[in-house]
Formats: structure tokens, C-alpha cells, sequence
């Protein structure tokens, strides 16, 4: 089976996918193509090979979002990478007469799944008719568009979607299903990857029990999430008494970080050894842990989220958990992202687009925890329960591989269970 996926967060959700499929017993070979990005979230997947060129583009995968990032990616070679991509699947295509496809995230990955010639199947990661049925007026054109089609989904990507070699459509929840249905597409929403994850929470350490918990997500791509960080910390008034978990990838640069932090007004100290931290800095009341790798410790002991993130965000509320943003020039996270976020999540996460703004809502939050709970029980039940990824690795086996391959179901013991770095 050969795997496209189409961003960070498409990797984390096919790699969820991936491993209880490993877990369920296929033992076939799974080879992947990063579509934007590196791919690192792949890596982990037990027996997984990536495959085809890989490219770090300047919008980071939203060049779709501004003219201007289209523009920085083409110059990057957006349109030589594509080509390349799309040869190498051809290649691929005539190495596996009898492979299948899996399509992860949005109409360029579909695309390409229909052009390999294989059997194929899409699993819709951005779209949902939440954004457009909820909260009528922010957006009136584009609702409307919406409206007259009964669909976020495109045309196009029907046709792609309903074609005869498409064997399994996922989509995010059951609303975004029952649109698409309605124009022959026999699309389903068997649960959501993004809130699956260690079933057991980490304990809560001593020195956090009394204390404000806020996690902060200032995103994956660099230099945005240097620039959101800088920005959320700016916002934070200085009489607040709290911890703040930054959780980011390892990517970031320590030396990057702490100019960043310090021209806060944050001082270098040495953090809590129960806290996984690497850094921590201190302003006033204000104590600040740097733990790259620690997402998915941190996000089971947060109360609130600081967020200018995508998939994060989403894992977040998730759990039950409110979060603010704080939309800034991009080109992910821009105020038409967070209108759009906070509308797919029932408002559990609020668009704050000033600073005065913003610790307005922070106020509120941390001095009503009824309105917080309020908030991230809307958003809970926007993302849905646990178990979407085995349920959609088990779509997968049934409908894409047991027609082109032999399931080996003594295979599981040769595979290992997935870890806790598996999971990030």
C-alpha cells in the first residue's frame, strides 16, 4: 500500500491509522509519500519506508490560504516537486500491479490517488459541514456556496471521491457523511484519529498541583510559530499567576527560543525535575517550561490552551479542554483560520484578534471554570470519541487491501505495540 499524505497533521492522523492497522495484523508492505513537508510523523509506523522526493516549502503546505505564500512555494519549486511527485507514483504504479492507495488530507493527494490507476482510498481530513452551518454570517459568501451545493466538499471532488476504483471515503464526522451521501458518495465517519493516544493520562506532578495550567501551542512551522510565540507572550498581563507548558516539536532552536522568550521580559531558572521540561524561564508570578516532545504528557495536565496551532488545537479541545487564539499575519494561522477553527470546534476555541481582546477572554476563562467546561464540552463532542483509528484501520483492511493481498493474521506478535515517542 502506498500512503499520500498532505501535512503535519495528515501524517499524525495516517500514522495512527498505520500502527493499529500494524496492530491488526497487516503485514504487507506500507510505503509512504510526505506530499508537503518532510514526513517525520511517518516514521514511526513499524515497518513503514518513505519513499519520493521531500521538500520544506516556505508557507509550510498553505500556499492555498494567500497569493503571497502561492507565490514564495513556486519560486521554492512547488511546481517541480509536484511533477516529481506525481512520476514517482507512476514508477510506484508499474513496481505494484496489485497495490492500493491510501489518501490523506485533501484534493491534491485525491488527485493523485486517482491518477496512479490503482484502487484507492481517501480519508478527508480539513473539510467539515460544521464550518458552514454554525455561526452564520462570518463568512456569508462562502456559506452560501456551501448552502446551494449541501456540501463543503467540491464537485470535483465528489467525482473523485465517487468513482469506481475510490473504495473507502472517511470524513471527520457524521454530518460531513450525510452531505456527501447525498450526492452518491458513500462517504463514512467511523471516529476521529485525532483524540486517540495514550490510554493511560500521565500523572500530575507535585509541583504543578496548585497551579494555573495554560499549554501552549504556538505551532509547527518555522518561522510562524517563532513569531505566534513571540506574540502570545505579549499578550499574557503581567500580573498573571500561572505555569505555561510551550510544547513544540524538536525542530526549534533553544538559542532561537530564549531570545525569543527573554525579550519578554523572562528570565532564565532551572526547571522542576518532575515537569519533563528541558528550559524554563520566570516573569513575576509567571513561571514558563520549554518541553519539545512533551505534546502528549502536557496536553492530559492543561486547563486552558494558548493556541495559534491546527492539528494540536484540535487534539486539545478533544479532551475537553478551551482554548484561545490569537490569529497573526500566517500563512497558517491568519484570522480567516481562526474564524474557521473556532467554528469547526462549536467556539471552544476563541479568535481573540487584539491584545485587549485577549485578556478579556483570558480573565473570563480562568475566573468562571463552568463557562471553560461549558466550552470544552461543545468542542468534545465536535471532535468525538476514542477508537477512530482502529476503526478506520479496519475499513482499510477490509476495503482497500484484503482484495489485493493476504492478511497475515499471526503477523501482529512480529510487530511492535506503538510507544509513547510512536505516538508523537
Amino acid at each position: 500500500m502506498l500512503v499520500l499524505s498532505n501535512g503535519h497533521g495528515e501524517d499524525l492522523i495516517a500514522a495512527r491509522i498505520l500502527t493499529s492497522l500494524r496492530q491488526q495484523g497487516y503485514d504487507g508492505l506500507i510505503e509512504g509519500m510526505a506530499l508537503v513537508g518532510l514526513g517525520d510523523g511517518l516514521t514511526s509506523i513499524p515497518g513503514f519506508r518513505p519513499m519520493g522526493p521531500r521538500q520544506q516549502l516556505p508557507s509550510g503546505g498553505f500556499g492555498n490560504q494567500s497569493f503571497t505564500g502561492l507565490l514564495q512555494d513556486l519560486r521554492a519549486g512547488l511546481g517541480r516537486l509536484a511533477l516529481s511527485q506525481w512520476r514517482c507514483i507512476r514508477r510506484w504504479r508499474g513496481a505494484h500491479p496489485q497495490g492500493a492507495v491510501l489518501a490523506v488530507g485533501d484534493l491534491f493527494p485525491l488527485v493523485l490517488a486517482r491518477g496512479s490507476g490503482r484502487p484507492y482510498g481517501f480519508i478527508g481530513t480539513p473539510k467539515s459541514d460544521w464550518t458552514w452551518l454554525t455561526d452564520r454570517g462570518a463568512t456569508p459568501m462562502a456559506d452560501a456556496y456551501h448552502r446551494c451545493k449541501g456540501s463543503e466538499w467540491d464537485p470535483w471532488e465528489w467525482w473523485l471521491m465517487g468513482h469506481s476504483r475510490c473504495r473507502l471515503v472517511v470524513v471527520r464526522d457524521s454530518l460531513t457523511a450525510r452531505g456527501l451521501r447525498r450526492h452518491g458518495v458513500n462517504a463514512l465517519a467511523p471516529g476521529n484519529p485525532m483524540v486517540d493516544g495514550p490510554v493511560v493520562d500521565p500523572p500530575l506532578p507535585s509541583s504543578l498541583h496548585r497551579q494555573q495550567r495554560l499549554l501552549v501551542l504556538p505551532g509547527s512551522r518555522l518561522p510562524e510559530c517563532m513569531i505566534n510565540l513571540e506574540r502570545l507572550l505579549a499578550a499574557l498581563p503581567r500580573q498573571l499567576e500561572a505555569v505555561l507548558l510551550l510544547a513544540t516539536g524538536h525542530q526549534l532552536d533553544p538559542r532561537a527560543m530564549t531570545t525569543v522568550v527573554t525579550g519578554q521580559g523572562f528570565s532564565p531558572r532551572q526547571p522542576p525535575p518532575d515537569t519533563e521540561s528541558r528550559l524554563a524561564w520566570q516573569r513575576d508570578h509567571l513561571l514558563l517550561l520549554w518541553g519539545p516532545g512533551c505534546f502528549e504528557t502536557w496536553l492530559t495536565w492543561a486547563k486552558l490552551g494558548l493556541a495559534t496551532a491546527g492539528t494540536a488545537t484540535e487534539q486539545l479541545v478533544g479532551r475537553g479542554v478551551p482554548a484561545l487564539s490569537l490569529p497573526g499575519p500566517g500563512p497558517q494561522f491568519t484570522p480567516a483560520f481562526a474564524r474557521r477553527q473556532s467554528r469547526l470546534l462549536g467556539g471552544a476555541v476563541l479568535p481573540c484578534f487584539s491584545q485587549q481582546h485577549f485578556r478579556q477572554e483570558l480573565a473570563h476563562l480562568l475566573g468562571d471554570p463552568r463557562y471553560g467546561r461549558l466550552l470544552g464540552r461543545r468542542g468534545q463532542r465536535r471532535m468525538g470519541p476514542r477508537g477512530g483509528s482502529g476503526s478506520i484501520a479496519r475499513l482499510v483492511r477490509q476495503r482497500l487491501l484484503q482484495p489485493h493481498g493476504i492478511i497475515n493474521p499471526t503477523a501482529l506478535s512480529s510487530w511492535p505495540s506503538p510507544s509513547k515517542e510512536h505516538m508523537r
